[in-house]
C-alpha cells in the first residue's frame, strides 16, 4: 500500500502568497513523512483552484522536496497545446530527477472549457489528438501529425523525458466499462464513489490488465481519493471538517451555480456529515480512521490511497496536526494491506 495526496488548492480566504507558502510547507512535510506522490487538479475561472497552472506549481514543489513524486491529476488536454505540454513534461521530469508523472483528461466542466475558448463539443476530439501527439513527441525525433485540431509537419523534437519511454501516466476511472483502455495503455488509475462500485472497477481493471500485459506483469497503482481528517478525538476531527467544508463546497459549486447547472458525475453534498456518511470523507481519531480506511481499502481491493488532507478554510495548523497523526498512527497499519490477486 502506498499513500498519495490530492490537492484542489481551493481558495481558503487567506492571502494567496500565504496559501502558496503553506502548501509548500505541507509538501515538505509529506516528503519527510514518506508519502509517495503529490497530485493536484487543474481548474480555471473558479475559486475551486488557486493554482490553475499545474506545471508552475509542480516546478515549485520540485524545489521544496527530495523524494516525493509530483503528478498533475489531470492535465486538461483540450486546453493545452500538445507540443508545448510535452516539452513542459520533459522539463519537469529532468528538473525533478525523474520524480514527475502526469494524468490526462478532457475536463468535467463545460464552463471552464468555454472560459478558455474551447467548445465542450470539441473536447473529446482535442483530447484524443493531443494524447496521440504527446506520445509521438516522446517516441520520435520529428513530429508529424495531420489532425482536425492540430497539425505538425516535420517539426524537430529537441528533448526527451528522463524516464523512458515517458513518465507514468494516470487516468481517472468512473465505471468498470471504462477499464479496458487505460489497462491497455499501461496507466495507473484513480477511482471514486462508494466501495461497492470501486470494487467492480478494480476487478475489471485487473482483468483487462492481465489480458493486455500477462499474468506476470507488475500491476499498476489502483487508487481511491478520500477526504481525511485525523483529530485528537472523533468529535474534534468532525469539528475541523464541519468548519472547513462550507468554504470548500462554495468553491466547488460556484461556477456551476453561476451558469445555473450542476456537475454531471462529481457531485458533492453541501453538508460535511453527509460526505462522511457516504464514506467519501474518513474522519475521527486515529483508531476510527484506521478502521474505516482498512475496511474500504480491503473491500475495494486497492493498493493506493490518495488523501485530501486540507480543504476549504481549514487552518494550516490543523492540517499539519492531522497529517502528522495520519503518518504516525494510521499509515503503518495500512501499509500491511495487500491487494487480492486477480
Amino acid at each position: 500500500m502506498k499513500f498519495g495526496i490530492f490537492d484542489q488548492n481551493d481558495r481558503s480566504g487567506r492571502p494567496l502568497a500565504q496559501q502558496y507558502e503553506e502548501r509548500m510547507q505541507l509538501a515538505e512535510l509529506y516528503d519527510k513523512l514518506g508519502f509517495h506522490c503529490y497530485h493536484m487538479s487543474e481548474h480555471h475561472a473558479t475559486s475551486l483552484s488557486t493554482t490553475p497552472s499545474q506545471s508552475v506549481l509542480s516546478a515549485a514543489l520540485i524545489q521544496r522536496t527530495r523524494q516525493l513524486r509530483i503528478c498533475p491529476l489531470v492535465y486538461l488536454l483540450p486546453v493545452h497545446h500538445p507540443m508545448r505540454l510535452a516539452e513542459e513534461i520533459c522539463m519537469l521530469d529532468h528538473m525533478s530527477n525523474g520524480r514527475f508523472e502526469f494524468g490526462i483528461g478532457k475536463g468535467a466542466s463545460p464552463h471552464e472549457l468555454a472560459a478558455l475558448g474551447v467548445d465542450a463539443a470539441d473536447a473529446q476530439g482535442r483530447y484524443a489528438e493531443s494524447f496521440d501527439i504527446i506520445k509521438r513527441f516522446f517516441a520520435s525525433e520529428t513530429l508529424d501529425f495531420q489532425g482536425k485540431h492540430w497539425k505538425f509537419d516535420d517539426v524537430p523534437v529537441e528533448m526527451k523525458p528522463l524516464q523512458r519511454p515517458h513518465p507514468a501516466v494516470w487516468y481517472a476511472l468512473a465505471s468498470p466499462d471504462s477499464a479496458a483502455w487505460p489497462a491497455q495503455q499501461g496507466m495507473n488509475i484513480v477511482c471514486g464513489g462508494p466501495v461497492a462500485r470501486i470494487r467492480a472497477i478494480t476487478d475489471r481493471l485487473r482483468e483487462e490488465w492481465t489480458k493486455a500485459h500477462g499474468e506476470e506483469a507488475r500491476e499498476p497503482l489502483i487508487g481511491v481519493n478520500r477526504y481525511i481528517v485525523v483529530g485528537e478525538s472523533d468529535e474534534a476531527a468532525l469539528a475541523i471538517g464541519r468548519q472547513a467544508w462550507p468554504t470548500f463546497y462554495e468553491n466547488f459549486i460556484k461556477l456551476w451555480r453561476k451558469h445555473g447547472t450542476e456537475p454531471v458525475n462529481a457531485k458533492l453534498p453541501p453538508n460535511f456529515d453527509d460526505l462522511v456518511a457516504t464514506g467519501h470523507a474518513v474522519v475521527g481519531a486515529a483508531s476510527t480512521v484506521r478502521a474505516e480506511l482498512t475496511r474500504q481499502l480491503e473491500e475495494g481491493n486497492l493498493n493506493y490511497l490518495i488523501g485530501s488532507f486540507v480543504f476549504g478554510s481549514m487552518p494550516h495548523a490543523d492540517a499539519v496536526a492531522s497529517i502528522q497523526r495520519f503518518a504516525a498512527d494510521v499509515m503503518p497499519a495500512l501499509r500491511e494491506i495487500e491487494s487480492v490477486a486477480v
